[in-house]
């Protein structure tokens, strides 16, 4: 299929290309070279494979991992203004996500609004939890940050909840066993409950016009919601919500393919969410744009539901 449209795409820029804990260093070499790239082997590899257009996001843990309030709000304004040159050279091929400083929620709030009224941004991508100041790991959950998520209902644009690896005081279960860190399992694990607390929070109810992204095929949530909410309806210290959690799950979020390549978890996921609830992604440098598109392409699936997924509901979400 030609005319794609991809967005859990990366970059980064000197301050941000760290290479990951989990990564063997002939892959991070790779990835590395990639994530810095725009104009040769991304444009490259989106022609090779149908991608008419890609929103690029900074990679992880980004502007999330700095303690330092000065230098997060730096550092997001930098990736932004260099994001922003890269889509000027080539405004018909890219769009971004804009990188904001949580670690100060007014800046953040204002790095928001100049990102998608100056620079024309399409939303914003946090990378789930924001290191702090004072040590500690503050969550998209919190109270703190509703000044922020009335500013992304107030400008009418998504906000992609991004994989970290666990916290460090949640990291015990997998210490031992790395070979279950990052993408494989723990990715899934951080992110999925990083979402449920944004349900249970109640942060819906008090933004209910906020829209969530979710890659990787909604980070396992649409596979478990039922048992989820079966069980929640049984606990004895049960949250009181407006509505069930299976429907801010298909109302408030949206999920996205990126690094989920199977054509049976997708066809549930799209069960659960409905067709215009479901987005492509490749999850580019990280996962390939060739595996992506050529599964994507030869799924067993209606050439309607390719469509809408593989572009026309990115265009109608971001006004493409």
């Amino acid at each position: 299929m030609n005319g794609k449209i991809a967005l859990e795409e990366h970059f980064a820029i000197p301050l941000y290309n760290m290479r990951p804990h989990f990564l063997n260093l002939e892959v991070w070499q790779n990835v590395e070279r990639r994530l810095a790239d725009f104009r040769e082997l991304r444009l490259e590899r989106m022609d090779a494979t149908g991608i008419g257009r890609a929103i690029i996001s900074l990679t992880s843990p980004g502007v999330q991992g700095q303690r330092d309030v000065k230098e997060a709000v730096n550092g997001a304004r930098t990736a932004n203004d260099v994001l922003a040159q890269e889509i000027a050279e080539n405004p018909d091929r890219f769009a971004g996500f804009a990188a904001v400083p949580l670690q100060d929620v007014d800046q953040a709030v204002g790095e928001l609004h100049r990102a998608v009224t100056e620079l024309g941004f399409k939303g914003v991508l946090i990378n789930s939890y924001t290191a702090m100041p004072d040590g500690n790991s503050a969550h998209l959950d919190e109270e703190r940050f509703d000044p922020f998520w009335s500013a992304l209902e107030e400008l009418n644009v998504p906000l992609y909840l991004h994989p970290q690896i666990l916290p460090a005081d949640q990291r015990g279960a997998i210490a031992k066993w790395p070979e279950m860190a990052g993408p494989v399992w723990e990715f899934a694990t951080e992110t999925s409950v990083a979402a449920l607390r944004l349900i249970t929070s109640g942060l819906f109810d008090r933004h209910p016009k906020a829209q969530v992204l979710l890659g990787h095929l909604g980070e396992s949530l649409p596979f478990n919601i039922w048992r989820t909410e079966n069980r929640m309806r049984k606990a004895f210290d049960r949250v009181e919500l407006n509505r069930s959690l299976t429907s801010y799950l298909t109302d408030n979020f949206y999920i996205t393919t990126a690094g989920h390549f199977y054509t049976p978890s997708f066809l549930a996921t799209v069960a659960v969410m409905g067709s215009d609830r479901v987005l492509y992604s490749v999850d580019y440098p990280f996962e390939e744009m060739e595996q992506g598109s050529e599964w994507f392409d030869n799924a067993d699936i209606d050439e309607s539901l390719r469509q809408k997924v593989g572009r026309d509901n990115a265009v109608r979400l971001f006004s493409l």
